[in-house]
C-alpha cells in the first residue's frame, strides 16, 4: 500500500449549476412568506386584507372609484370590491396572458410601476394582489368592465382555468374574494375591530370615499360605515375626542394645512391638549407608517422651527433663553401628516418608514408656510401654544436635573444597588430575573424562597406614583421609582440604553386582590409609558400565585381559580355534602344551579386555605408555586397593539375623569367575580 504524503482532506458536498433553485411564478412568496408580508402571524394575516384594500384606495385617489366595500365571510373568507375601473382583462404583450392573470400571477405586476395609470399608488413594493393570491387557498377574482363581467379562480395562486366571460353589465370595478392558507398561517381568525380601525383611516385620508364593512360570519350581520368629507380635520378631531381630551384642548382653532410642494400633495394637521404625552400618527400614500420616515422628520423641524422663530419675535423668547426643543414643541401634540408622492421609497416590506428625501423638504416647506400663517392669524393660541411649550421646557430642565442625581446616586452605590433590592449573583442577564414584590411580608418569603443564583427580589412600598399623571421630575422623586430605575440600570427618557439591563426577566409579582391588581396596573403604566422597549422585547412577566391551598392529609395541591378549587376539592373526595350553618362559607360547584357549602373551609377532613396576600404564604411554598421555573406559571405582557394600549392607559390612568367613567359604565356589566 502506498504511503500518503499528504493529509486525506474531508470531502464536501459537489456545488454546482444543479444545486442553483430557480424559484418560478409566486413560488418565492410561498417559500418565503415573511419576506413579503413581514410574519405570518395575526399582522401577516391582516396585511392581505390591506393590500386588497389598497389597491381600491388607489383607484378612489385617482378620482375613479366611490365606493368600497369589504365582508368577511363564514370560513375564513374576505371579500373586498370597489367601483372603479377594473382590472384589465386584454391579452398582455409580455406575458401572453390576460393583464388580469398578469397581476394575480406575476410578482411586480401592475399599473403603479410606470405609466399613466396613476399618478400616486400605495401598492407599490413588491407586495400585492399577486401576494395575497399566492398565499390563499383560494382566490375568486370579479371584474366589470368594457361592457362585460368577467370572472377567474385560483388555488394557492395556480389558476383553475382561463378569463371567462359571464355576461354583459354595465358597471365598472373589481371584487377579489379569498381564504388564506392555514398552512402558512398560524391563525386564520380576522379580527373585525384590526380592519375597522384600518378602514376607518382610510376613509380619513381619502375625502368623499364610502367604505363599507360587513361582518357577516355570525347572525346579525355587523354593519359599518365611514365617509367623511373634512379629510384630516376629522381624523384629528377623532383622535382627541376618541381619547377624551376634548376638554383639554389649549387651541380655539386646529391648525390644517393642505399644499403642494414639488409635485408633492401634503395634508397636515395638529392640535395641543395639556396632557404629557404626545401623538404622532404619518401616512405615505394612505399607508400607515408607523415608524415615521422623511416626512414626519419635515414636520417636526417646520414644527420646532416655526415655534421658535414666533416665540422670539414677539419677544416671548428673549436673546439669553434657550430655543424651545423638539421634546418641548412635542409634549401634548396630536398631528397627522399624510403625503402622496408619485415614487414612494419604503424602507421594508411592510412599509413601516418613508425613505424619500425629497418628502422631508416639501414637508418642511409646506408646515412652515402654514404654521407662519395659522400663528399670525391666530394670536390667542399662538400664545397658549408658546406658554404650553415654555412649560414643557421647564419641566424637562427639572426632570433633567432630577435624572442626573439619580444616575449619580445609582454609580454612588455601585454593587450594593438601592434599597431593600436582595440581588442574584448572577452577572448575565439573560439568567437573571427580578421579582417586584409588594410590600415587605411577601418580599420577606420571596428572599427566603428564591434561588439566590440568578433570582433578585425588590420590595415595593405601597402602590408607587401613578406616572400617567405626572412628569419625569415628580416621578424621579419618588423613592419607589428612583429605586427601581436603578435596579434595571438602563436610566431612563433619553439616557435610556437598552444594552444596560441588568435583568431580562422582569417579573410583577403582586398580591391576587384589588390593590394588587391596582399595583400590577401602576407598575405596567410605568413600563409602558417609559421602559417600552423592554415590553418590546418580551422581558416584562406577571407572576400567577394560586389563590388556595386544599389538602388533605399530608396530600396538598394548589387552585389558582375558584374553579380549579372545584376540580381539586371532587379529586380529594368523592362526595362533598352541603351544609349550611353559621360562619359558612359559598362554594359553587362546576356543575350548573349546584351550590355546596363549607364550614370553616373544612369538608370532610379536607382543609381549604384561601390566600388573601403573598405574605401569608412560607417560603417553601412560595417558591414551589410562583417562583420554581419548573412549576410557575407566568403571563408574558406584548403590546399587540400600540395605539390601542396608548388609548387604553390614557382612559383608565389619565387625569380625565370623564372617559374613565364613561368607560366603566360601558364595562361594568361585563365584570363578573369581583373580589374585595
Amino acid at each position: 500500500m502506498a504511503e500518503k504524503t499528504k493529509k486525506e482532506e474531508k470531502k464536501s458536498p459537489s456545488y454546482g449549476a444543479k444545486d442553483i433553485y430557480v424559484l418560478e411564478g409566486l413560488e418565492p412568496v410561498r417559500k418565503r412568506p415573511g419576506m413579503y408580508i413581514g410574519s405570518t402571524g395575526v399582522d401577516g394575516l391582516h396585511h392581505l386584507v390591506k393590500e386588497v384594500v389598497d389597491n381600491c384606495i388607489d383607484e378612489a385617489m385617482g378620482g375613479y372609484a366611490k365606493n368600497v366595500t369589504v365582508e368577511l365571510l363564514p370560513g375564513n373568507k374576505v371579500s373586498v370590491k370597489d367601483d372603479g375601473r377594473g382590472i384589465p382583462v386584454d391579452i398582455h404583450k409580455q406575458t401572453k396572458k390576460s393583464a388580469l392573470e398578469t397581476v394575480l400571477t406575476t410578482l411586480h405586476a401592475g399599473g403603479k410601476f410606470g405609466g399613466e395609470s396613476y399618478k400616486v399608488a400605495g401598492g407599490l413594493h413588491g407586495v400585492g394582489v399577486s401576494v395575497v393570491n399566492a398565499l390563499s387557498t383560494n382566490l375568486k377574482a370579479e371584474v366589470w368592465r368594457d361592457g362585460g363581467f368577467f370572472e377567474q379562480e385560483y388555488i394557492r395562486g395556480v389558476p383553475k382555468g382561463k378569463v371567462k366571460k359571464n355576461g354583459n353589465s354595465s358597471e365598472t370595478g373589481t371584487k377579489i374574494t379569498f381564504s388564506p392558507d392555514p398552512e402558512i398561517f398560524s391563525v386564520v381568525d380576522f379580527d373585525d375591530k384590526r380592519i375597522l380601525d384600518f378602514l376607518r383611516h382610510q376613509a380619513y385620508l381619502t375625502k368623499g370615499v364610502r367604505i363599507r364593512f360587513y361582518d357577516r360570519r355570525k347572525e346579525p350581520t355587523i354593519t359599518y360605515g365611514f365617509k367623511f368629507d373634512g379629510g384630516l380635520l376629522s381624523f384629528i378631531k377623532y383622535l382627541y375626542e376618541d381619547g377624551g381630551r376634548e376638554n383639554k384642548l389649549i387651541q380655539g382653532d386646529i391648525f390644517y394645512t393642505n399644499r403642494e410642494v414639488s409635485k408633492i400633495d401634503i395634508e397636515a394637521t395638529f392640535v395641543y391638549t395639556e396632557d404629557i404625552e404626545t401623538k404622532e400618527i404619518s401616512f405615505a400614500n394612505n399607508i400607515h407608517t408607523p415608524d415615521g420616515g422623511m416626512h414626519l422628520t419635515g414636520f417636526r423641524s417646520a414644527l420646532t422651527r416655526g415655534l421658535n422663530d414666533y416665540a422670539r419675535s414677539e419677544g416671548i423668547l428673549k436673546e439669553k433663553d434657550d430655543n424651545l426643543t423638539g421634546e418641548d414643541v412635542r409634549e401634548g401634540l396630536i398631528a397627522v401628516v399624510s403625503v402622496k408622492i408619485s415614487e414612494p421609497q419604503f424602507e421594508g416590506q411592510t412599509k413601516a418608514r418613508l425613505g424619500n428625501p425629497e418628502a422631508r423638504t416639501a414637508v418642511e416647506s409646506a408646515v412652515g408656510e402654514g404654521l407662519k400663517e395659522f400663528l399670525e392669524k391666530h394670536p390667542a393660541d399662538a400664545k397658549k401654544i408658546i406658554e404650553r411649550c415654555l412649560l414643557s421646557a421647564k419641566a424637562r430642565k427639572a426632570a433633567k436635573a432630577a435624572k442626573e442625581t439619580v444616575l449619580r446616586k445609582g454609580v454612588l452605590e455601585g454593587l450594593t444597588l438601592p434599597g431593600k433590592l436582595a440581588d442574584c449573583s448572577s452577572r448575565k442577564a439573560e439568567d437573571s430575573e427580578l421579582f417586584i414584590v409588594e410590600g415587605d411580608s411577601a418580599g420577606g418569603s420571596a428572599k427566603q424562597g428564591r434561588d439566590r443564583r440568578f433570582q433578585a427580589i425588590l420590595p415595593l412600598r405601597g402602590k408607587i406614583l401613578n406616572v400617567e399623571k405626572a412628569r419625569l421630575d415628580k416621578m424621579l422623586a419618588s423613592q419607589e421609582i428612583r429605586s427601581l430605575v436603578i435596579a434595571l440600570g438602563t436610566s431612563i427618557a433619553d439616557s435610556f440604553d437598552m444594552e444596560n439591563l441588568r435583568y431580562h426577566k422582569i417579573v410583577i409579582m403582586t398580591d391576587a386582590d384589588v390593590d394588587g391588581a391596582h399595583i400590577r396596573i401602576l407598575l405596567l403604566t410605568l413600563f409602558y409609558r417609559y421602559f417600552p422597549q423592554v415590553i418590546e422585547k418580551g422581558y416584562i412577566y406577571i407572576a400567577q400565585p394560586p389563590l388556595y391551598r386544599v389538602n388533605r392529609g399530608k396530600e396538598a395541591k394548589y387552585a389558582y381559580s375558584d374553579f380549579e378549587r372545584d376540580k381539586v376539592i371532587e379529586e380529594l373526595s368523592s362526595q362533598i355534602k352541603a351544609r349550611k350553618e353559621k360562619g359558612s362559607v359559598q362554594l359553587k360547584s362546576n356543575e350548573e344551579d349546584k351550590e355546596e357549602t363549607i364550614e370553616e373551609g373544612k369538608i370532610k377532613g379536607i382543609n381549604i386555605q384561601r390566600y388573601k396576600g403573598l405574605g401569608e404564604m412560607n417560603p417553601d411554598q412560595l417558591w414551589e408555586t410562583t417562583m420554581n421555573p419548573e412549576n410557575r406559571i407566568l403571563l408574558k405582557v406584548g403590546i399587540d397593539d400600540a395605539e390601542e394600549a396608548d388609548k387604553m392607559f390614557d382612559i383608565l390612568m389619565g387625569g380625565d375623569v370623564e372617559p374613565r367613567k364613561k368607560f366603566i359604565q360601558a364595562h361594568a356589566l361585563d365584570v363578573k367575580n369581583i373580589d374585595v
